[in-house]
């Protein structure tokens, strides 16, 4: 029975009953040690007859060896593997070591968990316990996480109990038991038949701590002095160091051995005992004091801190006996480098290669979070300073693919500290530019990269960080330092897209569009038709490492095309933003989206599709927009993908300017001289341009154009906005000025309906009626082009063409460009737009000036996810074929059908084919 945690219990049951409903969820049980986190999981699992139950316990010895939980977790049901899609089965086979070769994107094995468990789930409801989740392996934990955070409607419950100081799980609902109340702790004492002599003293000194209360009165050791006051962990800790010292001799050597070999199995085990002279009868009197339990092949300590104690009381020459007698019989070669590891007591080359070679299994399976730390423990026991720096170097980008940014730049930090070699700082340069840049310290990676950049090991990767560090200037608007960048030897080396881009980038931002947007152009060929990640990260935003030093630490040579066609995707994304090329951009991001859902490949999507929802404003489909802006930010949260939250944040910024919105407007934006920041400014200066704010239209230009951001493609469409506010205020010159930059702009970029706003402005300023009809022509559709671009700056043309045609009186040609304009600004919610079209409308003596009323969308009372789902239904697509793409699992997906048929209006797949859900 517990005591005080009828509210724990109560929700954890809830929690099951859920699952056996049909519905899902996780929850983090989280506290100290000996607070009942185990002690909650066991009464969880004890009344879950018709369910399939999961366990597995993260041990500190395995919480390096990459997907050793998630092995343990699910080799029950592994069989199931084989009904997933393709890559997803592929990806967990090569985690759990069951076959297939090669890595994967980081995030693909986490969707595999969540389908593997669906599947599971098809035949009952299935719960998944994972106690001392803060030792599972960091792979396996991130894979666990990704996989409850998606739980849904599949039928599954996952409780993870963890202490306070590790697995860090945002999103996941956390449960907290708190130390028993007096009386509480007086209930569980007197369940034990404690004597009320004992009974007060036990309290006191247990502060609340059930595991504390019940080995105090199972054994009343020594009182702690007052000099030196232990917490009541210490005092179980040196509870159980008593009694395993008062066991023979043979019976605390099989404790060591089983403490020592963490989950290997009994064989293992025995045979290492059996080199040092202990065999089954002293396991049997180990068993017999209730310290460990042998269920089946394994042997389990009764709680973490047995383990501890049996490990953490022996003399470090016995321990360093027991290691080496388990690496001697092992079965595996992991298990021989571990052992071989902690068996060592200074520097081992023999011993450091081991683990080197366990690394790089740990990274071919795609647990680079466990190579980096495997990796560091072999630098650490390397006597050569150079094989050292080069296993750091190993760690860092392994690191880096695992996403830990910080992590990957403090190794990349240590291994610069202890080389003289020019081409190895430079490498470490490299790695280190990517954890400055998810720091937001873009000035010291661009100065790191530039001073290292002529040491590199070749030329190609002198010329590659040169123009990182390009991009990275033009992105935090550091001007000075892209010209440097343009000037440098390395670019001018090689003929390359990338490099022309630099220079045409440098030439942008001086105001020379002309020279510059051409020599941009190049950057989105070839980037079309692959998501280039395969290989793993595709962090999106320099976490994605493109090399990685190999067993032996000699060289670091390329991982695959992962990172390296992400930043050449990313540079192509601002080469097409500043050229306006909306068509062929948009296919780029389409087809990189498209390959990423056959493929399984989740860690560039929010990138891909923040370029996407950003296009789809643009081409005024604003729900399209929110639906991949809400998918693209549940990713990026799910995948730790930070930076990428505030980008997307920036796309809705802009709908919600259209629409007048100043309330969540400025909810969203993040201004600053950067890139993401200008996107900010835009949002703002767009929204006060729409409410009349015109002063503030140009006192923010002005802002943008000191801070630095004025070079970039947001500020750079906001010059119309700029002219705009300028002509209602009567200053022509300002208004001269904004036009003709954006007008020099357009004319390089080629775009007709560049070419048509630059018009519209000429129109403004010279209230040219001809002028207008050019603009409104110049608008027309783009050969090839699937949809006209731009809605909303068409209809802005035509309001302005509007009402210039009211002042001359030619009532009737006015009615017709305010009434295309009103019913666009009405499909676009641009209400203050709309107003002014009604009110303009209504001026010319047409009626009514309220706003028509269209027929509502059967998709208009969808969620965002509801309409992904029915869209995809309605195109014939299989339930299991929609969880494929958008990274749910097939029961999910049935959810949402089930929710969006009667909002609809329909029953079945095949009525859902006859609606318009546009």
């Amino acid at each position: 029975m517990l005591y005080g945690r009828d509210a724990e219990s109560a929700a954890l049951e809830g929690l099951v009953a859920g699952a056996r409903a049909g519905t899902s969820g996780a929850v983090v049980v989280r506290g100290e040690a000996g607070i009942g986190k185990t002690a909650l999981l066991a009464q969880l699992a004890r009344p879950a007859e018709g369910m399939t139950v999961l366990r597995a316990t993260g041990v500190e010895p395995e919480s390096d060896l990459a997907f050793a939980s998630l092995l343990q977790l699910l080799r029950p049901v592994a069989h199931h593997a084989e009904a997933l899609p393709a890559p997803q089965a592929a990806a967990l086979r090569v985690a759990l070591g069951t076959g297939g070769h090669g890595t994967h994107d980081r995030f693909l094995t986490g969707l595999a968990v969540l389908s593997l468990l669906a599947e599971v789930a098809e035949g009952g409801p299935v719960l998944c316990l994972l106690d001392d989740a803060h030792w599972i392996d960091g792979p396996s934990g991130q894979a666990l996480l990704f996989a409850a955070r998606r739980l849904t409607a599949e039928g599954v419950a996952m409780v993870f109990a963890a202490r306070d100081e590790g697995f860090p799980a945002p999103g996941i609902v956390e449960l907290r038991p708190a130390r028993l109340r007096r009386e509480e702790a007086a209930q569980l004492l007197g369940a034990l038949d404690v004597t009320p002599a004992r009974r007060e003293r036990i309290i006191r000194e247990s502060g609340g701590n059930p595991l504390a209360l019940t080995e105090f009165a199972a054994d009343d050791g020594p009182e702690p002095g007052p000099a030196a006051p232990l917490t009541a962990t210490d005092r179980v800790l040196a509870a159980f160091r008593t009694r395993i010292a008062a066991l023979p001799e043979g019976a605390r050597l099989m404790l060591l051995v089983a403490a020592a070999g963490s989950r290997a199995d009994v064989a293992h085990l025995m045979q290492a005992a059996a080199v040092l002279g202990a065999g089954p009868e002293d396991l049997a009197r180990a068993e017999a004091e209730r310290l460990v339990e042998v269920t089946g092949d394994r042997v389990a300590f009764r709680h973490p801190l047995i383990r501890a104690a049996a490990y953490g009381g022996a003399p470090l020459t016995r321990r360093v006996a027991v290691h080496r007698a388990l690496a001697d019989t092992a079965p595996t070669p992991d298990g021989t480098a571990l052992h071989r590891a902690a068996a060592a007591i200074g520097p081992d080359e023999e011993a450091a290669a081991g683990l080197a070679a366990l690394a790089d299994r740990a990274r071919a399976r795609g647990g680079h979070a466990s190579a980096a730390n495997v990796y560091h423990q072999a630098a650490r026991m390397s006597p050569d300073p150079s094989v050292r720096t080069a296993r750091l170097t190993a760690a860092a980008w392994s690191a880096g693919q695992a996403g830990l940014a910080a992590r990957s730049g403090e190794l990349a930090e240590e291994a610069a500290a202890g080389s003289d070699d020019p081409a190895a700082l430079a490498e470490l340069a490299y790695i280190r530019s990517f954890s400055l840049f998810e720091r937001d310290a873009v000035g010291d990676a661009v100065r790191l990269l530039t001073d290292h950049a002529a040491d590199a090991s070749s030329p190609v990767r002198g010329a590659e960080m040169v123009r990182t560090a390009a991009f990275y200037a033009w992105h935090s608007g550091d001007l000075q330092a892209l010209r440097d960048c343009a000037a440098r030897p390395e670019l001018h080396a090689g003929e390359c897209p990338g490099n022309r881009a630099v220079q045409g980038l440098a030439r942008v931002a001086a105001g020379d569009f002309a020279g510059g947007l051409p020599l941009l152009a190049g950057l989105l060929d070839g980037v079309g038709d692959g998501t280039g990640d395969r290989a793993g990260s595709g962090a999106g935003s320099g976490s994605g490492a493109r090399t990685n030093a190999g067993a032996d630490g000699a060289e670091a040579r390329r991982a695959g095309a992962g990172g390296a066609d992400h930043h050449t995707r990313a540079q192509a994304v601002t080469g097409g933003l500043l050229l306006g090329d909306d068509a062929r951009l948009r296919r780029v991001a389409e087809d990189g989206i498209r390959l990423c859902r056959q493929e399984g490949v989740i860690g560039p999507l929010p990138f891909l599709l923040s370029v996407l929802g950003r296009l789809q404003v643009f081409a005024g489909e604003h729900r399209d927009a929110l639906v991949t802006v809400a998918e693209a930010t549940a990713l990026a949260r799910d995948t730790g993908l930070h930076k990428r939250v505030v980008q997307l944040d920036h796309v809705v910024a802009r709908i919600a300017a259209i629409e007048g919105d100043e309330t969540r407007v400025r909810s969203l934006i993040r201004t600053g001289p950067t890139i993401d920041g200008s996107h900010g400014i835009a949002a703002m200066i767009l929204l006060d341009l729409g409410l009349g704010r015109y002063e503030d239209v140009l006192r923010r230009t002005d802002e943008a154009e000191r801070g630095g951001a004025w070079h970039s493609t947001a500020c750079i469409l906001a010059c119309a906005d700029a002219a705009e506010a300028a002509v209602r205020l009567g200053d022509l010159d300002r208004a001269g000025r904004a036009a003709r930059r954006f007008a020099a702009w357009a004319e390089a970029s080629g775009r007709p309906w560049a070419r048509a706003t630059a018009l519209r402005l000429e129109a403004m300023r010279t209230q040219d009626l001809a002028v207008y009809e050019r603009a409104i022509e110049a608008y027309g559709e783009v050969p090839g082009a699937p949809r006209a671009p731009r809605p909303f700056e068409r209809a802005r043309t035509e309001l302005l063409h509007g009402e210039a045609l009211r002042r001359a009186r030619r009532t009737t040609e006015a009615r017709t460009q305010l009434r295309a304009a009103a019913e666009t600004f009405e499909r676009l919610g641009a209400t203050p737009w709309a107003e002014r079209a009604r009110a303009e409308l209504h001026a010319t003596g047409a009626s009514p000036a309220s706003p028509p009323t269209a027929p509502a969308s059967p998709a208009a009372s969808l969620t965002h996810q509801e309409l992904q789902v029915a869209r995809l239904a309605a195109a014939g697509t299989s339930s299991r074929e929609i969880a494929a793409q958008l990274f749910l699992s097939p029961r999910t997906v049935e959810y949402h059908l089930y929710k969006a048929y009667p909002k609809l209006g329909v029953t079945s797949r095949r009525e859902l084919a006859g609606l318009d859900l546009s």
